[in-house]
C-alpha cells in the first residue's frame, strides 16, 4: 500500500473552504465529513482535512496561528506542466484565494512554480519540474 498524507488545516468557514478546494481540483469525500470537518481528496495519496477551528483544537492544545500573518508550513503540489501551474494558481485566486503570495519560481527550462493562499491564508505552492533536466543539472554541478 502506498503511504498517504493527510494535511489537517483549520478553517474559519467550512463551506467556503470546500468550494475553494473543489475549485482547485479536489473532491469532497462523503465518507469523511461532519458538520465541522470535510476531507478533500487531491489524489489517491493526498487528502486535506479541513476543519473548523473548534474541531481542530480537539487535536492540539497549541494556539492556531493566523495564516494571513504567519507561516507554519508551505505545502507544495506537483503539476504536469507550466500551464497547469498557471491554471491552478488562477483557479485558487478566482475561488477566493490569493495568487502569488510568494514570488514566482523561474528556473529556466527545468522548473517553474507559483503559489496561492486559500481563504484562510494557508500557502500552497504548485510546481512543474522536468526531472531529467533537473537531475542532469545536479550531475553537472557536482562533477
Amino acid at each position: 500500500m502506498n503511504r498517504m498524507i493527510f494535511v489537517n488545516l483549520p478553517v474559519t468557514d467550512l463551506q467556503k473552504s470546500i468550494a475553494f478546494y473543489e475549485a482547485i481540483g479536489a473532491t469532497a469525500d462523503p465518507h469523511f465529513r461532519d458538520e465541522n470537518t470535510q476531507m478533500m481528496r487531491i489524489s489517491d495519496e493526498i487528502c486535506v482535512m479541513i476543519m473548523t477551528h473548534e474541531r481542530f483544537q480537539g487535536f492540539t492544545p497549541r494556539r492556531i496561528p493566523n495564516a494571513h500573518e504567519t507561516a507554519q508550513v508551505l505545502l507544495c503540489l506537483s503539476c504536469g506542466s507550466r500551464d497547469e501551474v498557471d491554471a491552478t494558481t488562477q483557479a485558487g485566486a478566482s475561488a477566493g484565494g490569493q495568487a502569488d503570495p510568494n514570488p514566482k519560481q523561474e528556473h529556466g527550462d527545468f522548473m517553474y512554480g507559483r503559489s496561492f493562499a486559500d481563504p484562510d491564508g494557508h500557502i500552497w505552492e504548485v510546481v512543474w519540474m522536468d526531472m531529467a533536466k533537473a537531475m542532469a543539472g545536479n550531475a553537472e554541478a557536482s562533477a
